[in-house]
């Protein structure tokens, strides 16, 4: 009886723990990250010193952050799309109850237990100039010449990172696109049949449009996190050669711990979170997801 009033008559009782969680973990690091946008850690003093809005007004100047911005939404545009088309593509290759499809979807998995640094080890491995099996194989077809190591070169470094992102996160597509597929209703496609629909129409006219808010929830998850991506340039290129891999995280990493800029490294994670907020907010907007 106890446990009952507790559970209906006291509902808050029961969400504190989550409540304090969210405050110790979420709120107090966003307004710290406030806090210290306006200041500096004085190297020499050893202590942070009020700046005012100087982190800001340098934040709006510095041409390598717009880079790093330039570079991060092209990984953004470009990592997404292809996620999104390669996704939903095999999706609807493996959407059958066919023997063998249920262990195929399965393996679908596998790429997504792998931690993304290690995933980067990986193809770093296979993209080395010397004995990649990656290299190797696109050497064999022309694509590349031996000259131009694929992450030594700054036109094919960036490819190079975006390969493993695509690798590891086109299952995670795969597998919400799936989800939302095998939960379509029948109705709609048999009277497609019975009129005559086929292939493409039936694609463009009755799954697209059921899929609709699927896809806009798989793009607003992916989006986020292809956004905030860290692992894979660190890994791999640390950002070179030069500048031509040098994504907004990355630059404020660099900030932050190399240069010992704490303010300025967190002023350039508050401005990437807006930016993030006001995309996201956007996208929830134009394709009108409802939570």
């Amino acid at each position: 009886m106890r446990l009952g009033v507790l559970s209906w008559d006291r509902p808050m009782i029961w969400l504190l723990p989550l409540l304090a969680m969210l405050v110790a973990f979420t709120l107090v690091p966003l307004f710290y990250n406030i806090w210290l946008s306006f200041h500096e850690y004085a190297t020499f003093r050893r202590e942070l010193e009020y700046v005012g809005l100087d982190n800001w007004r340098q934040l709006f100047a510095d041409t390598r952050m717009w880079e790093a911005v330039g570079i991060t939404m092209f990984y953004f545009v470009v990592t997404l799309t292809i996620q999104l088309v390669l996704g939903m593509a095999i999706a609807l290759l493996l959407d059958s109850d066919q023997k063998g499809f249920g262990f195929l979807r399965t393996l679908l998995i596998l790429t997504l237990v792998v931690p993304p640094a290690i995933a980067g080890m990986m193809f770093l491995l296979l993209e080395d100039p010397e004995f990649g099996v990656l290299t190797f194989v696109l050497e064999s077809l022309g694509v590349l010449d031996k000259t131009q190591p694929i992450l030594a070169t700054g036109s094919t470094a960036l490819w190079g990172v975006m390969l493993v992102d695509v690798w590891q996160w086109t299952p995670f597509m795969v597998l919400i696109f799936l989800a939302g597929l095998r939960s379509l209703p029948p109705e709609p496609y048999e009277a497609a049949m019975l009129d005559g629909a086929r292939g493409l129409m039936v694609f463009r006219r009755i799954t697209l449009p059921l899929l609709s808010k699927v896809i806009a929830v798989a793009v607003l998850i992916r989006g986020i996190d292809i956004y905030r991506m860290f692992d894979y340039v660190f890994v791999m290129t640390s950002g070179g050669p030069g500048t031509s891999t040098y994504t907004l995280s990355l630059y404020a990493w660099q900030q932050t711990f190399s240069f010992i800029k704490w303010g300025y490294g967190a002023t350039l994670s508050l401005f990437a979170l807006v930016i993030i907020l006001v995309v996201a907010n956007l996208f929830i907007y134009v394709a009108k997801v409802r939570w």
